[in-house]
């Protein structure tokens, strides 16, 4: 005999919520969210002071006074120079009288300072063994601060001896030896200009305050 058949009846789940209900959770999911902020505030700080600095620095003023410079020390200056005996320099060399007046004349209207000098018998020979042992005496140096032009000179002059020395003062560096000038004079002068006086080189010639002979 076949036993009869069962039928079991299970709870059900809850019942779904109806569609009508989830736009309106959507809306309130996608809501954009609403902040409130509170109105700027305008901080206000007392303006500081900084009287006790400027009193510090008002008293290290008036107490020690701004410091003074430390005196420059003199530095030697560097003197260039052409030296050969008397009688080329100041006797035989053509146009070499013309160019020093024609340089002085062009200092005077540039209302430039003098920086070249004829010195008879310089006692900064002294220096130059190498070079007294091949001059005749006495001897003439054309000396200048300026460097270049004493090259200069020196390819116009040709027979000279150049060198350079460094001395404290323009006295130092200008002083000379005593000594007597005689040029012959020559028998027949076939020169189409005259002949230079003697003595022409004397505008040329350093103070008196650097001469030895003075």
């Amino acid at each position: 005999m076949v036993a009869p058949a069962t039928l079991a009846l299970r709870p059900s789940a809850a019942p779904a919520q109806p569609r009508a209900a989830l736009p309106r959770a959507r809306a309130s999911w996608f809501a954009p969210a609403i902040i409130r902020t509170s109105p700027p505030v305008a901080a206000s700080y007392p303006p500081r002071r900084f009287s006790g600095v400027r009193r510090a620095v008002a008293v290290d003023a008036d107490q020690q006074g701004s410091p003074e410079p430390p005196e420059q020390e003199k530095r030697p200056k560097t003197y260039y120079f052409l030296v050969a005996n008397a009688k080329f320099m100041l006797d035989e060399e053509e146009h070499f009288q013309e160019q020093l007046a024609e340089k002085l004349r062009n200092y005077g209207e540039r209302d430039k300072e003098q920086d070249f000098w004829l010195v008879v018998e310089p006692k900064f020979l002294d220096r130059f063994p190498d070079i007294t042992k091949r001059l005749k005496r006495p001897a003439v140096a054309l000396v200048s601060t300026d460097g270049n032009w004493i090259t200069f000179m020196k390819l116009r002059l040709d027979r000279v001896l150049q060198d350079q020395f460094d001395s404290e003062s323009v006295e130092e560096a200008l002083a000379s030896n005593p000594v007597e000038l005689k040029f012959e004079k020559p028998e027949k002068w076939t020169a189409p200009y005259p002949k230079y006086e003697f003595g022409w080189w004397e505008p040329f010639l350093p103070p008196k305050s650097s001469n030895g002979t003075a």
